[in-house]
């Protein structure tokens, strides 16, 4: 049977919605999260857009330069979304759950945490950061797990350099995050002992201690003084409990992420001694630390091209995120293929990423060619010509992640001032394998040892 016979007629000029049949979605559900292909071998059936279910949920899913440039290009005609275990942990009041003048108000106030001024303030102490974390391999005895060193490096980031926080405080806040984030994408039921119920109760937990740090903010650590200038715009006292959220938000736009990305890298580091090689002939060229202010833009794409090389091909092959939603209040078209209102759009990261845009992604041996390239990790790419792939690892439009610029900066300084400092390799007897929720990181957590 067609999957697209059910659909309403299309408008002029588009093709209907393909579907894969789902009704209920129980085992379209269960394929999302067991398959890593599951949005791959759907788009090699039904084409760049279509539609299934996912425990009763409609969802559209998307891949590729046209459809995504067309969502993003009708904003006026989309509004964020996010799944209920997301929206009920973030809150009600988070700008992630709002839309319209509300979401943009909000969105200009936090956006002064990571502007250009802001970087520069907080550089300082990631240097140290990067630093401390390199004495403490040098100076281990055994194997330690690098991807958790990398979490707590970006958590510490957010929670010292940009609100302040310090020693006990930071470190209860840091458990308090680390069992929150693990529910956002689980069902939606707090039953007792469940991780969704450990994490409502942890997220009491963040915003009562982020509620304090509000309150001692006139004390001048962090950055929070950042916000006065766009308090009054959008209405938002200091210590409001909408801030509050906007903090959790924060918390998350610039950890996660960060934390994912940094391990990912490592990890692709450490299993590629050639690629080590290829980088470090960069590296070495490069001063570490980086001199006086000029560290947010020292190791930027015009002075390490190969790390801006490598950072990039990080993103897009293990982007952080899956993908990004948004949701339809009219009717839209998406690479010609109608999508009426109400429906819930998710765009495919890890798909669009390895599906080269253009003449060169139709049928043909050339188009296998360069699919078989993209399932290839080559940095070496993005110093070529352009591919034709579409990187959105951040997300795209008005709701692209605030901590985008936090992030890029962090990762740079952290490879440029650890593998200046130490070198590394993986401890044996251990599964390098991904896991992907919340975010991809190796399994055993990349355990690794210094080398003489």
């Amino acid at each position: 049977m067609d999957p697209s016979a059910s659909a309403p007629p299309a408008a002029s000029g588009t093709r209907p919605l393909p579907r894969t049949g789902a009704v209920s979605g129980i085992l379209e559900t269960l394929a999302f999260f067991r398959d890593p292909g599951f949005a791959e071998r759907r788009f090699d059936r039904h084409g760049d857009v279509f539609e299934t279910v996912l425990l009763g949920q409609p969802m559209v899913f998307i891949r590729g330069g046209a459809a995504i440039g067309d969502l993003l290009a009708q904003g006026e005609a989309v509004e964020g979304w996010w799944p209920e275990s997301v929206r009920q942990l973030l809150g009600s009041r988070s700008l992630a759950n709002r839309n319209g003048p509300a979401h943009r108000a909000r969105r200009r106030v936090v956006g002064q945490l990571f502007s250009a001024a802001a970087l520069r303030r907080y550089s300082p102490q990631i240097v140290a950061l990067v630093d401390e974390l390199a004495a403490e391999l040098r100076g281990a005895g055994q194997p330690l797990p690098l991807a958790g060193r990398m979490r707590r490096f970006a958590f510490s980031v957010i929670a010292t350099v940009v609100l302040g926080l310090e020693g006990p405080d930071r470190d209860a806040l840091f458990t308090d995050f680390e069992i929150w984030t693990r529910a956002l994408f689980s069902l939606p039921l707090p039953l007792p002992g469940s991780p969704f119920a450990r994490a409502l109760a942890a997220r009491a937990r963040l915003l009562a201690r982020l509620q304090q740090v509000l309150e001692q903010a006139p004390q001048g650590r962090g950055g929070l003084d950042l916000l006065a200038g766009g308090l009054d715009e959008a209405g938002l006292p200091l210590g409001d409990a909408d801030l509050v959220e906007q903090l959790l938000l924060l918390l998350f736009a610039g950890y996660e992420t960060t934390a994912s990305s940094l391990s990912c890298l490592m990890r692709a580091l450490l299993l590629d001694p050639a690629l080590e090689d290829w980088l470090r002939v960069e590296l070495d060229t490069l001063p570490w630390p980086p001199p006086g202010t000029e560290a947010p833009t020292a190791y930027d794409p015009a002075q390490a091209p190969r790390l801006d090389a490598l950072v990039q091909e990080v993103l897009r092959f293990t982007p952080p995120v899956g993908g990004f939603f948004r949701r339809t209040v009219r009717p839209v078209a998406l690479a010609g293929v109608a999508v009426p209102a109400g429906r819930v759009v998710q765009v495919a990261l890890a798909a669009s990423h390895r599906h080269a845009d253009g003449p060169e992604a139709g049928d043909g041996e050339g188009s296998r060619r360069e699919r078989l390239d993209l399932e290839t990790f080559r940095p070496q790419r993005h110093l070529e010509a352009d591919g034709g792939v579409t990187l959105l690892p951040f997300g795209g439009g008005e709701r692209v992640c605030l901590g985008k610029a936090l992030a890029e900066l962090e990762i740079r300084l952290m490879v440029v001032g650890l593998l200046r400092q130490v070198s590394l390799g993986l401890a044996p007897y251990q599964d390098l394998s991904l896991q992907r929720l919340p975010s991809p990181s190796p399994r055993d957590g990349l355990l690794v040892q210094t080398r003489s």
